[in-house]
Parts: C-alpha cells; sequence; structure tokens
C-alpha cells in the first residue's frame, strides 16, 4: 500500500473542492484531491447547468403557443425532446471539462486520485491502494436527493433530479413531491414541454420559507399554465398499478387518488458524509449527518474543516464555492482567519417567472424586535414590464422602520434571478431606501423596479411621472 504526503487533502470534487483547493494553491501547498464521481459536482452535472438550460428551452417553447404582441404569431413548433436532451448533454460535458477537468490539469501541485476517501485516522485518508496523509483537511463531499419515506414507495421507480434530466422520452404525466425550487423547476420545465403535472406540497404553500405574498402570486401563475399544485398534502401511500405510479393523499383532511406515469421526488437533500467514516477522525456531524462547523469552516477537530452542502444550508453552488475558498485560506493562513457572512446571500428559484431574495422576510425583522416598515409594488407599475407585456410578480422591500436601512429585498419578476444583485449590494452594504432612489438608474429596465419600490416608501407612485427622482 501506498503511503503518500501532502500539506492538505481535499475530499470532494465540486464547487467548495476546487474553492478550497485553488485557494490553498495560493499559499503554494501540495494538496490532494479525492473524488470518485465526475468532477463538478451537484451544480454542473445535474444541477444548475442542464436545468437552467432545459428552463430556457421550455420558455422558448411555450411562448410558440401564448402569443402576447398584436401582430405577432408563433406557432407551429415542434419538439424534438431526445434532441433537446442531446444538446443538454453535451453543454453539460463541456462545461465540466472547461471548468473543472481543465482547470485542475493546469496546476502541477494538485493531485487527483480517483476513488471513495475514508479516514483511517484523523491525520490520514485511504483512497483505493494509497493512505495519504496531511497537516490538513478539508471535507466537500456534497450532497444528494433525499427521498422522505412514504409507505409503498419501494414499489415504484421513482425519479430525483438525476434521473429526472436524462428521460430518453417525455412523460404523458408527472406527479413531483416537494413544492421548494427543485420540485417548481421540474414541475415547469415538463409541464411547458406537454408533460401533465401534478405537484404536492406538505406545507400550506410552496416555497414556504419565502415571502407568502410570493408564494401565493408564483402558485397562481403556475396553475394558469395547467400545473395542478396541491397543498397540506398528507401523502398517505404510493402503489405501481399497470406500469403508473398510484398516490393516495389527504388533502384538507379529504381523500383523495392520483395518478401519473413517473414520480419525481423532490423533498430535500441529504449530506454525503456516511461514507467518510468520519467517526475514526473524531468530527462531529449532526443528527442528519451534515458536518458541525464553526464561522472559519473549521470542525471540532482543529486541523479539519468542512464546506458546502455537507455542511447544509443554503445550498448553492456560489455559498459552496466562497466556504470553500475560506476553508482553503484558514486552512493554510498561521494567523489571519476569514469567517463566513450569510447575511447577504443571493438566493433564486428560476421558474418563469423567477423568484430571487436577499436579507431578511417581514416575519424575521419582526421576530427579531426590530421595527419593520415594508412595501409591496405589483410589476403592473414598472414601464419596461408593460412594454413587453410582462407584468406578472411584484417586489417587496423590507426596511428598517426608523433608520431605513434596507434589511431584505424580495423579488417575482421576470429575470429576478439578474435583478437580485443590486439589492444584494443594498443589503451587504447597508444601504437606506434613500440611496437607491438617489441611484440613477436605465429607462425603461426591469431593474428600476427596485428604485420605484423605494419610491413607493415616500410618495405616491401613481402620481408620479417616468424617471422622477
Amino acid at each position: 500500500m501506498d503511503e503518500l504526503k501532502y500539506d492538505l487533502v481535499v475530499i470532494g470534487g465540486g464547487a467548495a473542492a476546487f474553492a478550497a483547493a485553488l485557494k490553498a494553491n495560493e499559499f503554494g501547498a501540495k494538496v490532494a484531491m479525492i473524488e470518485q464521481g465526475k468532477l463538478g459536482g451537484t451544480c454542473v452535472n445535474v444541477g444548475c447547468v442542464p436545468t437552467k438550460y432545459l428552463l430556457e428551452a421550455a420558455r422558448k417553447y411555450y411562448e410558440t403557443k401564448t402569443d402576447s404582441f398584436a401582430g405577432v404569431t408563433s406557432h407551429g413548433a415542434e419538439l424534438d425532446y431526445q434532441a433537446l436532451i442531446g444538446q443538454k448533454n453535451a453543454i453539460v460535458k463541456h462545461e465540466q471539462q472547461s471548468k473543472y477537468s481543465d482547470v485542475l490539469e493546469a496546476y502541477e501541485n494538485i493531485d487527483l486520485f480517483r476513488g471513495q476517501g475514508k479516514f483511517v485516522d484523523a491525520n490520514t485518508v485511504q483512497v483505493g491502494d494509497s493512505r495519504i496523509k496531511a497537516d490538513k483537511f478539508i471535507i466537500a463531499t456534497g450532497s444528494s436527493a433525499h427521498a422522505v419515506p412514504i409507505p409503498g414507495l419501494e414499489k415504484v421507480e421513482y425519479l430525483t433530479n438525476i434521473e429526472a434530466l436524462d428521460l430518453n422520452s417525455l412523460p404523458k404525466s408527472l406527479i413531483i413531491i416537494g413544492g421548494r425550487a427543485v420540485g417548481l423547476e421540474f414541475a415547469q420545465i415538463f409541464s411547458r414541454l406537454g408533460t401533465k403535472v401534478t405537484l404536492l406540497q406538505r406545507s400550506a404553500r410552496i416555497l414556504p420559507e419565502t415571502e407568502p405574498e410570493i408564494s401565493a402570486a408564483l402558485a397562481g401563475y403556475l396553475s394558469d399554465e395547467g400545473i395542478e399544485i396541491l397543498t397540506k398534502v398528507k401523502t398517505q401511500s404510493i402503489d405501481n398499478q399497470g406500469g403508473n405510479v398510484v398516490i393516495k393523499v389527504l388533502v384538507d383532511n379529504k381523500s383523495r387518488e392520483i395518478k401519473a406515469e413517473k414520480l419525481l421526488m423532490a423533498t430535500g437533500r441529504k449530506a454525503n458524509s456516511a461514507a467518510l467514516d468520519l467517526e475514526k477522525a473524531r468530527v462531529e456531524v449532526d443528527d442528519k449527518g451534515f458536518i458541525i462547523v464553526n464561522e472559519e469552516m473549521q470542525t471540532n477537530v482543529e486541523h479539519i474543516f468542512a464546506a458546502g452542502d455537507v455542511i447544509g444550508n443554503p445550498m448553492l453552488e456560489t455559498v459552496a464555492a466562497k466556504e470553500g475558498s475560506i476553508a482553503g485560506f484558514n486552512a493554510m493562513s498561521i494567523i489571519k482567519k476569514k469567517t463566513m457572512d450569510y447575511r447577504a446571500i443571493p438566493q433564486a428559484v428560476f421558474t418563469d417567472p423567477s423568484v430571487a431574495s436577499v436579507g431578511l422576510t417581514d416575519a424575521q425583522v419582526n421576530k427579531s424586535g426590530v421595527a419593520c416598515n415594508c412595501r409591496t409594488l405589483s410589476m403592473e407599475n414598472v414601464p419596461k414590464a408593460k412594454i413587453i407585456q410582462d407584468t406578472k410578480g411584484l417586489i417587496k422591500i423590507v426596511a428598517n422602520e426608523r433608520t431605513e436601512e434596507i434589511l431584505g429585498v424580495h423579488i417575482l419578476s421576470p429575470l429576478a434571478h439578474e435583478l437580485i444583485h443590486e439589492a444584494t449590494l443594498a443589503v451587504k452594504f447597508k444601504l437606506t431606501l434613500d440611496d437607491l432612489i438617489d441611484t440613477v438608474h436605465i429607462f425603461p429596465t426591469l431593474s428600476e423596479s427596485l428604485k420605484i419600490t423605494a419610491q413607493s416608501f415616500k410618495r405616491d407612485i401613481s402620481k408620479m411621472s417616468c424617471c422622477v427622482e
């Protein structure tokens, strides 16, 4: 058995792992990276990249059936589902190669080991026939889909995000269990491509953590497109009948039976930590298997750090990369240490219209004891939205009533995921309503909606002409 020595061992090959390895490389560290699967992690291979491609393709196809402009007729589009999946696979392969495999080859001090890394003790990891000792370790093994236990689930071949991306043909009907980001994005993809979609959500509304106005409005828009959304659902059993999935549920204490060709489980994520033999390194995890770290990304074992999905929410690629970079810096730096600030992390759901938010919600601010002042603006009040014939959505700004500091911004609109970055800067740098109002915006743009919403705190915007300060 080979015994090797490195300055740092990084277990994982996704965003957090790469960020950690590249940061350690800046310190001149000799790094061993261990990955048993495809480089790039969830986001590139079975997450952000392929789903956003399919969402855009589905949007273009759907728009050929819904004319918005007088005098413009766009019908007759045809769908070749296998060709669509083929192009999706090509894009994923290119991104994985160019952004991960090629990048790794450019760094002489980073060696890749293929296989499952397991701790032998707190200073040694084994992968295949190699035992690797190191001064520091960073665990960045990510997460995987978690299917909540439901009686009869074992009788059906259900889909997760992985299988849903690689179907050979478009299902005629689909049941989705889960009404958060993954469930909603897949619901709109399949529905717009022609599948009959029924979405089941256990709580009283979809996206239960976001502002209730946004949840209600988005549910209405998706329902208008033909997606059946059921909330307050208690799933009683799942069965396979004649090749179809049959689910028995209680909806508001009323029994109902739902049948579909396929079932997609979008019920959360679990940490990829069970196979690491963390107990041999004495690394502590919570009751769900997520690794416990402090604000410096350090575990309870001084020289072992962790970052990305394996430490829990928020499970976002950008957050994972930031955590990984901090872990890499802190593992290598002797004196100065960095901490992770989650106060201004933007999040998005890429439905159409999309949802994006940053900072605190109305309820969170009120719970903290701070006097809160909020305004909600319909996209009907945004000139650009009217011009492009797409006024679906709203913007809500949550501000400190006394200081007028912007504490949170929540958007449901076309391209909300693009608009949120100005709001992120506002929250990060503790800007006020006047700071937004005093900033000149281009007219007409959707991003102008942030300024108009800020102005609504101060004046009646129905009596305001365009571009007024």
